[in-house]
């Protein structure tokens, strides 16, 4: 979410990646070949039941979430959390993990940032938090200088969209900006507080956690109706909200169904397998399953010794029957006008700048 990024518009076949790794390996990198064990993360595959699942029994997998997506909604967040919430407390255990997200809506217009930002209401073994993320307009990755003269800006610009969402939320944390950087503080020290990437142009979040279980059914939900959700008659915007699953057997996979009806059910995961096998599974999260792996990692330095120095990720994205080739880099080694032509020499084919949604 950090990084530039670039992709191939069309749709290769397997055997067009594999001979961009052959060229890779030409200019003296080190790519996947075919049989290396490779993880391969695979996203947004859409299924019509929790046992759609077994078809990927033929690789090692991670990390496997179930995700109930309800775009359009328009019901109570309060209602939609609790209930998830109660089913969860039946269950949990260590490794279990649940969460309800639902965008928010900053009341005052900023030059710098989106006025959406997105809210995640969790709840892990013994404890709950409540996650809050913002995303500026444009991402500027660390190290880079081409945004100086808005720096002040966006960080006061910062601090106030965190301020507001803290206010909202009556949560013990002060906001600041303190040496270049904006710094939020948690009023008891004991209390588990993350921040991440306060001083970067880009996504931003922070975690806030409780031992109580129930300290932010209430709060979430005061945030969450800063979005308007709520009936056309009455002018409210509908919300696309998403539930994670983390842990859980089917049996109980199937009590959280019964949550609320309507929602559409996708997996997230990581799968390990040779390179050469992403057909594969791509087929079997087939139609409109997302996969994506990492063919090759370097120092631009070595292909461009008088450029800024990045680290640079050549990736591969599989969907809907073909995969694209990705490059993500921390920073742009070039400028701006020269990066296209370098990508589209080094990989030997065109590409387009690609930045990822602001909240996926």
């Amino acid at each position: 979410m950090r990084e530039r990024r670039w992709e191939t518009p069309a749709k290769l076949a397997f055997g067009d990646v594999l001979e961009v790794g052959e060229r890779l390996g030409t200019l003296g990198m080190e790519p996947a070949v075919p049989a290396k064990d490779i993880i391969c993360y695979i996203e947004e595959w859409t299924v019509e039941t929790p046992e759609d699942f077994d078809r990927l029994d033929p690789w090692p997998t991670e990390d496997v979430t179930l995700v109930h997506i309800r775009e359009s909604w328009r019901g109570d967040f309060f209602l939609l959390a609790g209930g998830y919430h109660t089913v969860y407390q039946r269950h949990q255990a260590l490794g279990t993990y649940c969460s309800v997200s639902h965008p928010w809506k900053m009341q005052e217009p900023l030059l710098t940032h989106y006025p959406r930002g997105m809210l995640w209401l969790g709840f892990r073994h013994a404890h709950a938090f409540i996650r809050v993320r913002l995303h500026t307009t444009e991402v500027i990755t660390p190290g880079e200088t081409r945004a100086d003269d808005r720096r002040g800006l966006w960080l006061e610009e910062r601090r106030q969209a965190f301020q507001a969402a803290i206010s909202v939320l009556d949560l013990p944390i002060q906001s600041a900006v303190e040496q270049g950087r904006v710094v939020l503080r948690q009023a008891d020290q004991r209390v588990p507080f993350f921040c991440s990437w306060p001083d970067a142009f880009g996504p931003c979040q922070f975690e806030y956690n409780s031992a109580d279980a129930f300290e932010f059914l209430v709060p979430a939900s005061r945030l969450a109706a800063t979005w308007g959700n709520g009936p056309v008659a009455s002018g409210g915007e509908p919300a696309s909200v998403r539930a994670y699953l983390t842990g859980f057997s089917e049996s109980v996979l199937e009590e959280f169904q019964a949550v609320q009806p309507g929602a559409q059910y996708a997996y997230r995961c990581s799968a390990h397998c040779p390179l050469d096998e992403l057909p594969e599974i791509l087929q079997a999260i087939a139609p409109a399953g997302r996969l994506y792996a990492t063919l090759c990692e370097f120092q631009t330095q070595r292909l461009l010794p008088e450029g800024e120095d990045a680290s640079a990720i050549i990736g591969v994205i599989g969907a809907e029957g073909g995969f694209q080739i990705e490059a993500r880099l921390n920073r742009a080694p070039l400028g701006e006008e020269a990066m296209p032509a370098w990508l589209e020499q080094l990989l030997g084919l065109p590409v387009t700048y690609a930045p990822l949604p602001p909240f996926i």
